[in-house]
């Protein structure tokens, strides 16, 4: 299982919300590119970037940060308002490695396929991100009606599906308070035979290793990884630390 540190970025700064709550947020660090330098000198191999504010204007905002986070040579995964080919577009241009969708699944649902025709399908990965099972939308601002496993579902389905989904349930999402078990086999089982990387929740070592327990017994080999955020800015555990884990 692949570890991805987290760098979420709001006003210039790498912060963590709380379940989404854009006033509930805490700045961990003023310089994102710091933050990502320091988890790269502990030994991590990719880096999850979000531009929260682009999330929340629906156009990337933070890709002079991508461009410097991405010199740094580890393959970068970014999302945050991320809704037309030209921004698509800009985010691999700034160094991404792979692009994350969320809201424009749903703003504009060809969006997905024709950003896999044109950069690849394993450089385009969709965001089911839920509240309360539901699918949440527009920086999490937004409810809507379809249940996190339908979305994934209807995005996986056949041979021109999606392969790579990124999975939040946002009710544990800055808690700390571990992954749930039947959410992480439901995503696992929805993407059929693509593949998911599991976010919000995890606080210890000890979630790290159950997770990766329950990939092996239950067979779970869809599991790409798991994203981690304030754990890690806490000091709860190091990247080193959370790598061994991922691999017991």
């Amino acid at each position: 299982m692949n570890l991805y540190p987290a760098i979420d970025i709001l006003g210039g700064s790498a912060v963590r919300l709380v379940k989404g709550d854009f006033d509930a947020k805490k700045v961990y660090d003023q310089d994102p590119l710091a933050a990502a330098r320091a988890f790269a000198g502990e030994g991590a191999r990719h880096l999850h970037v979000v531009d929260l504010d682009g999330a929340r204007s629906g156009e990337p905002v933070n890709l002079g940060q991508l461009r410097s986070i991405a010199g740094l040579g580890l393959p970068v995964q970014f999302g945050g308002g991320l809704r037309s080919d030209f921004a698509i577009q800009h985010a691999f241009e700034a160094g991404a490695d792979r692009v994350i969708l969320g809201t424009a699944i749903f703003t504009d649902p060809e969006l997905p396929f024709r950003a896999m025709q044109e950069h690849g399908e394993e450089r385009v990965l969709i965001s089911i991100d839920a509240r309360a099972g539901y699918v949440a939308t527009h920086g999490w601002l937004e409810a809507t009606e379809v249940t996190a496993q339908e979305a994934i579902e209807r995005w996986s389905e056949g041979r021109q599906g999606v392969k790579r989904f990124v999975y939040t349930n946002i009710d544990h999402d800055g808690m700390l308070d571990g992954p749930r078990d039947e959410d992480v086999e439901m995503a696992a089982r929805a993407v059929g035979d693509g593949s998911v990387i599991l976010s919000g929740g995890i606080g210890e070592l000890g979630h790290l290793q159950a997770l990766a327990r329950l990939r092996v017994a239950e067979q779970l080999d869809a599991i790409d990884g798991v994203i981690v955020g304030k754990a890690l800015y806490e000091r709860r555990f190091t990247v080193a630390q959370a790598l061994a884990a991922l691999a017991e």
